[in-house]
């Protein structure tokens, strides 16, 4: 029941960002080995969006039963203080199915070109659960390449990898996202490299995806 609860939580932030974010991103992707839904947003807080709220949702179920307790859901909002262009630091409080609350501090880089973006978010954070203080690092690449009017190729890349007090590993992974973009449509092949524990345990899972931006002005 309480699974249940948290599950209607992540869909109701889902759907109440989209109406007020600059920007909300959602992304389904399914494929041989598991099922993903996300959501990513953003949201100024001043009118010289000097602070912003950025909100990600994520919801993984697997297809196999095997592999159910490797089912994750997590939500996590930030507080980001963005003091230039291309830098902001904020705290932020996260809570995963499997491991429980944590509270964060997150810098994020962020470079951006017509054709070209990368996000890096290093952070430290404090777990509930084991009172550990743990690094992580997530890195978002994406490449476009103009096709025809509003048609674009596009390549991305998510990559996480996070270590419980900064030497053993806890829980990591590669997603890798190839298709087409039209206007602020993406949708093609997905691939997912999962890695979980101390001694990883890899899961991959191969198949489609499409995301759909929507920006708020």
């Amino acid at each position: 029941m309480k699974k249940t609860h948290v599950i209607l939580i992540f869909f109701f932030l889902v759907i109440s960002q989209k109406v007020v974010a600059q920007f909300t991103q959602l992304e389904f992707a399914s494929g041989i080995g598991k099922t993903d839904f996300t959501s990513f947003s953003n949201r100024p807080i001043d009118d010289k969006k000097t602070f912003s709220i950025l909100t990600l949702a994520f919801f993984q179920k697997y297809h196999n039963k095997e592999n159910i307790i490797f089912d994750e859901l997590g939500v996590q909002t930030t507080a980001f203080w963005n003091f230039s262009k291309s830098i902001s630091i904020g705290p932020s409080l996260y809570y995963n199915s499997v491991a429980g609350f944590s509270e964060r501090i997150s810098l994020l880089f962020n470079v951006k070109t017509k054709r070209f973006s990368l996000v890096v978010i290093p952070s430290v954070a404090h777990l509930e659960v084991s009172n550990f203080i743990n690094g992580e690092l997530v890195v978002q690449i994406q490449l476009t390449q103009p096709l025809k009017k509003e048609w674009n190729a596009l390549l991305s890349a998510q990559i996480l990898t996070h270590w419980d007090k900064f030497s053993i590993h806890s829980r990591s992974f590669q997603q890798i996202r190839t298709g087409l973009s039209y206007k602020t449509t993406q949708f093609g092949l997905a691939a997912d490299f999962d890695q979980y524990g101390k001694n990883p345990i890899t899961k991959t899972s191969i198949g489609f995806f499409v995301r759909k931006i929507f920006i708020n002005k």
